[in-house]
């Protein structure tokens, strides 16, 4: 769970920094901005695709995790 609050947090200070909404963010990506919170804070279920696609979007890049 601390992993998915960090990575939401990460996009949520990156999106900051580019000075954009979490409104215009989720629709940069085709979802909503109840989306885009959900990923901020950690909680929901957002699809990994969305939640890399928001990553993506604010210049952030998920690694691959390797077992």
């Amino acid at each position: 769970m601390e992993d998915v609050q960090a990575i939401g947090a990460g996009i949520r200070r990156a999106r900051r920094e580019a000075g954009i909404t979490q409104s215009t963010l989720a629709d940069l990506i085709g979802t909503s901005a109840r989306t885009i919170h959900a990923i901020e804070t950690g909680t929901g279920n957002p699809s990994l695709g969305t939640v890399a696609a928001a990553a993506n979007a604010v210049g952030l890049h998920l690694r691959a995790i390797d077992d």
